[in-house]
């Protein structure tokens, strides 16, 4: 089954930590749990027009979610993906 950009890349993250890493040529995004490494780096290159040099991920473990003081489920993981670029920018719209 042929996968589609949107089901790989969900968004870019914006954080303070991410906009320093944007100096180095390293951005963050969150993407779908069950994307590899390289289908991850084929989704950045065809678009964003750009040559990927490293694709780095880690999982963020979903937290348990109490109310009440009674846990009533559970939010989900969150992946990252980490692209170090070769050569090329990707420009985000940033609001003010």
């Amino acid at each position: 089954m042929k996968k589609f950009i949107s089901d790989i890349l969900i968004k870019p993250l914006m954080t303070e930590k991410s906009a320093s890493l944007n100096q180095a040529q390293c951005y963050v995004f969150e993407v779908s749990a069950k994307a590899t490494k390289n289908e991850i780096k084929d989704a950045i290159q065809k678009f964003f027009d750009v040559k990927v040099e490293n694709v780095r991920t880690s999982i963020k473990p979903g937290k348990v979610v109490k109310r009440g003081g009674k846990v009533s489920g559970k939010r989900s993981k969150q992946k990252k993906a980490f692209i170090t670029l070769k050569e090329g920018t990707i420009e985000f719209i940033q609001g003010v």
